[in-house]
């Protein structure tokens, strides 16, 4: 197993994302991961319209 890259992970949530140390050393590597992929593009296929559909009906904008 390889070790956690620890200094990459500083760097990127340091650094890149500026976050304050505090907040950074709160998340979980999955949600570094996450903000991760919104920055370098890796987020999967696009949302489909069914998926949108059913979505916008479980989160509707407050009609």
């Amino acid at each position: 197993m390889k070790a956690f890259p620890w200094t990459d992970a500083m760097r990127f949530g340091l650094g890149v994302l500026r976050l304050p140390p505090d907040a950074f050393w709160r998340m979980t590597p999955r949600e570094l991961a996450a903000a991760w992929g919104a920055v370098v593009g890796d987020r999967g296929a696009p949302l489909g319209r069914a998926d949108l559909d059913q979505m916008m009906e479980r989160f509707p904008d407050g009609r």
